[in-house]
């Protein structure tokens, strides 16, 4: 693990638990940064790429066993369900290993990158979806509601 880090994160019920996060190395993290903005835009995204990146995020995470001396990294689906209590706690832990391994979050927090995501993203977005549009309907929303006359 680089850099590991112990963090406590709160599930649900507000109880916390240890998990140990880390940085994650340069080519998975610039798979990462290439899946999750996408990947989570809601009704854009695909699930089973949001879910295979918060995966390959979660093997970057580990918790301390009793009687080891290794963390155990949450490698699998079922490491990670048998460690994150809930998923309250899961995107609290996502949250916080994205903002560990990205300058993005910075000073203004999950806000700020999102407004730059949607400053960047959003003409592309309303483009791609204006193209998977039949013709008429883009007809109709380029004339307005007072085009259409009962």
């Amino acid at each position: 693990m680089i850099k590991p880090k112990s963090m406590q994160i709160k599930n649900q019920d507000g109880l916390e638990k240890t998990f140990i996060i880390s940085r994650v190395p340069a080519v998975p993290m610039r798979e990462l940064i290439a899946k999750y903005p996408v990947a989570n835009i809601p009704k854009l995204g695909e699930y089973h790429a949001s879910k295979e990146a918060m995966l390959l995020l979660m093997s970057f995470v580990a918790v301390q066993i009793e009687d080891r001396d290794e963390p155990q990294r949450l490698v699998t689906e079922a490491l990670v369900n048998s460690h994150v209590e809930d998923g309250e706690q899961l995107l609290r832990l996502e949250f916080e290993m994205l903002r560990y391994n990205t300058s993005f979050f910075g000073q203004g927090g999950a806000s700020t990158f999102l407004s730059g995501l949607i400053k960047t993203h959003l003409p592309l977005i309303i483009q791609t979806l204006m193209d998977s549009l039949p013709p008429s309907l883009v007809r109709d929303l380029h004339n307005g509601p007072s085009s259409k006359q009962p």
